[in-house]
């Protein structure tokens, strides 16, 4: 599978497949050690998108994305 090179654009795909798959939709995290870095995967079981950075800045970024995703999730509002 290839990884998205861009932030914004993984912020703003991962978005869009949550609200048209609200019910279908995970997000997965994963610490790869050897590579020291943050490997993100949001899917819906059609569309998968991945992601992983060694920033620190974009790491802030992913968790706030994160955290909107899952206010989103507990909410049910779409």
């Amino acid at each position: 599978m290839v990884y998205i090179d861009s932030f914004d654009d993984f912020e703003k795909a991962a978005e869009r497949v949550y609200l048209n798959a609200p019910m279908k939709t995970r997000c997965v995290m994963k610490y790869d050690h050897v590579n020291s870095c943050l490997k993100v995967k949001v899917t819906d079981n059609v569309v998968c998108l991945q992601y992983k950075t060694d920033s620190q800045q974009e790491l802030k970024k992913l968790e706030k994305l994160i955290s909107n995703l899952m206010k989103h999730m507990a909410s049910g509002e779409r």
